[in-house]
């Protein structure tokens, strides 16, 4: 079994995310955009593929290694991720450590106690990812939704398979002048919390 078939894990790493979501945006983020961060955190070599990307040092330096067997079909691997999200986000909002809020979309964002949760993962993988979905969130968050959707399609294509000169990682500069996610962009869309959703503790002090 793998750590993303169990769903404290999968609470865990959504958890940690959006401790790191807040600190660009406050007011939450759209599940569209909050799948795809979680992805790339989760592999963030699709990003930053080049060899001479900037941030390829510092995340190898964390321990990803995109020869690894996560990397493999990547666009399958997303789509099956996605199919978990709105019940994981249900499931979390039902413990009380995310909040959703409907102000023109859907957003989700940490409770205070989500926060007091989030502080207090300490393991290496958690440390790890949450440098990932830091470079992620950076250089990505500027762009619309389309431009998000049309460069995951990018991401997800296995370097083997692209054609030569293919590879226009996202600005790392965080300058870009892109539409701003906050404010327009992502697919709006209702959640559906199912009934009965069982309410999975998150291990404090695991990730």
């Amino acid at each position: 079994m793998r750590p993303d078939d169990t769903a404290q894990f999968r609470h865990a790493r959504l958890v940690l995310l959006l401790l790191v979501v807040a600190e660009w945006d406050h007011g939450g983020v759209d599940a569209e955009r909050l799948a795809i961060y979680d992805f790339l955190a989760e592999h963030p070599l699709l990003l930053a593929r080049r060899g001479d990307d900037p941030d390829r040092f510092a995340l190898r330096l964390a321990g990803f290694d995109d020869r690894a067997l996560a990397y493999a079909s990547p666009a399958q691997r997303f789509t099956a991720a996605r199919l978990c999200l709105a019940r994981d986000l249900a499931a979390l909002i039902g413990q009380g450590l995310v909040r959703v809020t409907a102000a023109g979309r859907v957003r989700y964002r940490l409770t205070p106690e989500g926060v007091a949760v989030a502080n207090q993962f300490n393991s290496t993988y958690a440390h790890a990812y949450m440098t990932a979905g830091r470079i992620v969130v950076r250089r990505v968050r500027r762009l619309s939704g389309r431009g998000l959707r049309e460069n995951l399609r990018q991401w997800l294509t296995p370097v083997a398979d692209m054609p030569v000169g293919a590879l226009h990682a996202a600005d790392v500069s965080g300058d870009d002048d892109d539409l701003d996610a906050s404010g327009r962009g992502g697919r709006p869309g209702r959640t559906t919390y199912p009934k009965g959703t069982k309410r999975t503790a998150i291990p404090r002090g695991r990730a």
